[in-house]
């Protein structure tokens, strides 16, 4: 079974709208974000536009939905999604769970909610090498409401990562390398994602919710908020709003999909975090991106897992 991955904010790169195939279903896609948006989505790829975590988030988007659809339209399609973070939009989109002119404003609306929350002095670091028991006394010691710093993502078991203000995320890189980290990075990312930071935020993208009709989904829709299937509009609708105020399960998602009958992986632009990511889970199968990839390979690739079911 073919499971595709939407990565997260920090992924994007400049050009990767305008990297598409050209092909009528990333055509559609675009026509669809220019309707919504009321302007050109490849506006949206620039170093100067990814400043701005609204662009960042809808590039995402973007790339995330008019690759799948492309996929789709070769008869190369997923039976399961998954997406890390904001990832998970065109995640539910191309499950069918989600209209994409609804995501494309809800994604707007969830960027413009996060930037003017937290427009600067705030962010995202990745700490390799520590497992949880390990970091957690280390963000306890610096962690204050005047100093707020959380781990937010659990992507693999020595990679973790955090949120919070510059100067206690600083604090934390430091006592992690000290406790022997072999990495402690600060990511791309201007908005401290995935805790209790934005639990207003959150309520704010349930009452945007409130406002649009969520599907059952036509395939199966994995949250990485809590590493689950899930199936009803409700559910999908609320694990939507809430994602930025919610850990990120990474592993245990992979984990889950591979448990599913998940033999093939492939994530969706741009980058290849989750490819690594998901590989140590997908030992016996294959976690590819769709970057640096040939697109006839992996279109052969996934021709051939779905000859085998």
């Amino acid at each position: 079974m073919i499971l595709f991955t939407f990565p997260g904010q920090g992924a994007q790169r400049p050009g990767m709208l305008h990297a598409l195939p050209d092909h009528p279903a990333v055509i559609r896609t675009l026509d669809e974000t220019s309707d919504a948006l009321h302007d050109d989505p490849l506006n949206l790829d620039t170093l100067k536009a990814f400043e701005s975590t609204v662009a960042v988030q809808l590039c995402l988007l973007i790339a995330g939905v008019a690759m799948a659809r492309f996929f789709i339209a070769h008869d190369a399609g997923p039976h399961m999604v998954a997406g890390l973070s904001i990832g998970a939009y065109p995640a539910a989109v191309t499950a069918g769970a989600l209209d994409y002119a609804d995501a494309v404003r809800l994604v707007a609306r969830r960027g413009q909610l996060m930037e003017n929350a937290y427009p600067h002095g705030y962010g995202m670091a990745a700490i390799v090498g520590l497992d949880r028991s390990q970091l957690e006394p280390l963000i306890a010691r610096v962690h204050s409401p005047a100093a707020p710093v959380y781990l937010a993502n659990l992507n693999a078991n020595r990679q973790l990562v955090i949120a919070g203000a510059d100067e206690p995320m600083r604090l934390v890189m430091r006592l992690a390398l000290g406790q022997g980290a072999t990495k402690a990075e600060r990511l791309a990312v201007g908005v401290p994602s995935h805790c209790e930071l934005f639990d207003a935020a959150a309520v704010e993208m349930r009452a945007a919710f409130s406002r649009v009709a969520v599907q059952r989904p036509q395939l199966t829709y994995l949250s990485s908020s809590i590493a689950r299937a899930l199936f009803e509009p409700r559910s999908i609708a609320y694990d939507l709003a809430n994602n930025m105020a919610r850990q990120v399960h990474w592993f245990e998602t992979a984990r889950l999909a591979w448990e599913r009958g998940a033999r093939l992986a492939l994530e969706m632009p741009s980058g290849s975090v989750l490819t690594n990511l998901t590989a140590p889970v997908f030992t016996d199968g294959q976690a590819l991106c769709c970057d640096n990839n040939r697109i006839d390979t992996l279109l052969a690739l996934l021709s051939r897992e779905q000859a085998q079911l």
